[in-house]
């Protein structure tokens, strides 16, 4: 009976050997990484990210001084801004939820439809379009010179006191590298510490990983794979389709992947903010895809018990790191 209860010891712990290294490798693609990468056109600084800091809480940035980048992304509400379809600029409509701009130092495409290639690309569209800050930049770049104590601010981040667009954009870019999100409890799991996260976030991961298919499209330490996919919404909306030739069938109805790092628990999700919990997410997932064409090879359909979504979910909220601590600084005058 001893030798018995031996060999079913040995055994069990043979198992979940197995089973603990067939999970390693899922773990190990999901890790961190130990650094902000720059381009080595815009070196990241502490003095351009200050200054990019002020200019990204400083309403004056916009035509009518109302509007800053970080009225639409606002730290208080993960760097997006909580609602379904963002302000409108001069009542012209944006069709599509503001997205977060956590850990976009790791981007290579950027905004929904990817029509931004880089941080400092990006910098230029909310301030100049229409429907988000209305402005131009000479007009911009005229502003700021008058402004006294943006000087001393454009002299340490760039050696003299020169106010110029280039300056500008970098220095807004700089800072939004700066925004990474804080480690969660899945970071600390990844890295060794079993108690980070509960028994059911550790079956959501294997769910996320095999049944659902999640890490199809949400890979990297990000959740993401920065790639562009037709997920079968009933938006009108041709997202990267307008972007590329009609002939790139995969490309219509398709938009950025989003990263399933410190999301908003109660949403709103979608590039067009039309859900707002994750169990309808997940539903949409299962079974309500429209179906097209265009429709991504990886949105294929599964089932989930009651207990596997639930893990599912639990396991998505251990990638919630908690807010950053940045407050607004004063403003220039």
């Amino acid at each position: 009976m001893l030798f018995r209860c031996l060999v079913l010891i040995a055994s069990t712990l043979m198992a979940m050997g197995t089973v603990y290294a067939a999970e390693l490798p899922a773990r190990e693609k999901f890790k961190r990484p130990d650094s902000i990468p720059a381009p080595l056109s815009n070196p990241l600084t502490l003095e351009k990210a200050t200054l990019g800091k002020t200019l990204f809480f400083d309403r004056r940035l916009s035509r009518s001084g109302e509007m800053a980048c970080a009225t639409c992304h606002s730290p208080d509400k993960r760097w997006s801004d909580a609602r379904i379809l963002p302000l409108q600029a001069d009542g012209v409509q944006n069709a599509r939820r503001t997205p977060t701009v956590l850990n976009s130092a790791w981007l290579s495409a950027l905004m929904w439809d990817g029509r931004a290639s880089s941080l400092e690309a990006q910098a230029v569209l909310p301030i100049t379009t229409a429907h988000e800050m209305n402005f131009d930049l000479a007009s911009l770049v005229s502003r700021l010179n008058q402004i006294q104590g943006y000087r001393p601010l454009f002299e340490q981040a760039f050696g003299d006191e020169t106010i110029d667009q280039k300056r500008i954009t970098q220095a807004l870019a700089s800072f939004q590298r700066t925004l990474v999100s804080n480690p969660a409890p899945f970071d600390h799991w990844i890295n060794g510490d079993e108690q980070a996260i509960s028994a059911d976030a550790k079956r959501g991961f294997a769910v996320f990983n095999d049944k659902a298919k999640c890490a199809a499209c949400h890979t990297t330490w990000r959740f993401t794979d920065d790639s562009f996919h037709d997920i079968g919404l009933s938006s009108k909306d041709l997202g990267r389709g307008a972007k590329v030739p009609a002939e790139i069938t995969l490309m219509q109805h398709a938009f950025k992947t989003p990263s399933l790092r410190d999301l908003p628990i109660d949403g709103p999700y979608m590039h067009d903010g039309s859900m707002h919990d994750l169990n309808t997410v997940i539903k949409h997932y299962k079974r309500e895809a429209i179906q097209r064409q265009s429709l991504s090879k990886e949105m294929r359909r599964f089932e989930l018990s009651e207990l596997e979504e639930s893990d599912l979910i639990a396991f998505i909220k251990s990638l919630d790191g908690g807010p950053l601590n940045i407050q607004p600084p004063a403003m220039p005058q």
